[in-house]
Formats: C-alpha cells, structure tokens, sequence
C-alpha cells in the first residue's frame, strides 16, 4: 500500500514503465514513477477520470463530464495532454473502466455487468457479461482481468478472469479483495496488478498466485 500523490484515486494504467492515475477530487491525471514513487507528469483532465487504458503511446481516458455525468472516452498524449479529435461517447451514456487488447477498446458497465467491445468510431461489438458488478478492468494476454463486487458498501470485491477468445466465456474468481477497490492494471515484468483503496487514498499492489 503505497499513499497516492492525490486524494481520491479512481482510474488506473500501467504503460510497462509508469502507472497513470486519474484522481476524482482533482480531475487530474498524474503520472507515477512505480520504483520511486514520485510523479512525473500531471494534467487537467476535462471531467472527472474514472477509467484509463493504454493504447500503444496514447492513452484513452473515460471521462465524466458536466452537470449531467455525460460519459465520453477521450485521447491523451503524454506530453501534450488532452486532444479534441477521436472523442468517444460512452455506449448508453454509461460506463466506468477501459481496457485494450491491442485491437479493440473495452467499456465496461458497473451495474449492467458487462463489457462492450468498441471501434475507433465508437461503434459497439461483442459483449462479455461478468458475474458481478465492474469497478475495474484490464487485459492480460488476452483475458479480462476484471475487479467486481455484488454489494459496493459491506461485502467482498472479487478479481475475476474471463477468456472468451474461443465463443464461449471461461468465468473464474481468482482473487478476493477484503476493501472497496477501484480500477485494476497490470505490471507484466513483475507479474502484479495495481488497484486503489480510493477513500484510503492509497494504491495497492498484489499478486495473484
């Protein structure tokens, strides 16, 4: 557990070389020296970051917007910050976390318990359902790596791995969680995943053996 640069940690990515954290009291994004703990880089964001993911030397960033939560997926480039061009609206206004699996781009839907599979122009294709409620998710190889629960306020948050690449879905809980996570990304070089413990205002490392 490792105290986060910002109050409320809410989205997170690992790029193989910096974790990219997007708080929910700052609407910033900062981005994170993993081995000594020091920030590099911070923007505004123009909204409020509930999910991140990496897209090879960019960064989607899933943004709330205005009064009315508007929910739209955005270009970040590190360096250069926010980009009007290639803005994304969330499938049914609605979605919290992304992933990528090199191909696609992932929008997942806390309380319908599902992941959308979207084009570059927002157009929406395959669906995996989880088994519980999305507040996290990352792609590892593959595999949807996805933080859920079934009750966000008393009860437990499950790490839960889906492989749908052969049609049908291979569901399996392979991680409990004992505090209310939010987001998930993943170090392949050390083999660990990163959540955050968001009104702990910390960012949490494990494992999963």
């Amino acid at each position: 557990r490792l105290p986060s640069p910002a109050p409320r940690p809410q989205s997170l990515a690992f790029d193989g070389e910096t974790l990219w954290m997007g708080s929910l009291e700052t609407c910033r994004l900062y981005a994170i020296d993993p081995v000594h703990w020091t920030v590099r880089e911070e923007a505004e964001a123009p909204g409020k970051p509930y999910g991140i993911t990496v897209m090879g030397d960019e960064l989607r960033v899933l943004l709330s917007e205005g009064d009315d939560d508007t929910r739209i997926i955005r270009r970040f480039i590190p360096g250069h910050g926010f980009k009007k061009d290639g803005a994304i609206a969330c499938p049914d206004d609605s979605g919290s976390q992304l992933g990528y699996d090199g191909d696609r781009l992932y929008v997942s839907q806390w309380y319908n318990k599902r992941v959308i599979s979207l084009d570059a122009d927002g157009n929406t294709g395959t669906i995996v359902t989880s088994p519980h409620g999305i507040c996290g998710q990352v792609i590892v190889n593959g595999t949807f790596y996805l933080m859920g629960t079934d009750d966000e306020d008393n009860g437990d948050y499950f790490v839960t791995r889906i492989d749908a690449r052969e049609g049908d879905e291979k569901i399996e809980d392979v991680g409990t969680v004992k505090f209310p996570a939010r987001a998930l990304a993943y170090d392949s070089a050390h083999n660990r995943f990163w959540t955050n413990h968001r009104e702990a205002h910390e960012i949490v490392a494990f494992t999963i053996d």
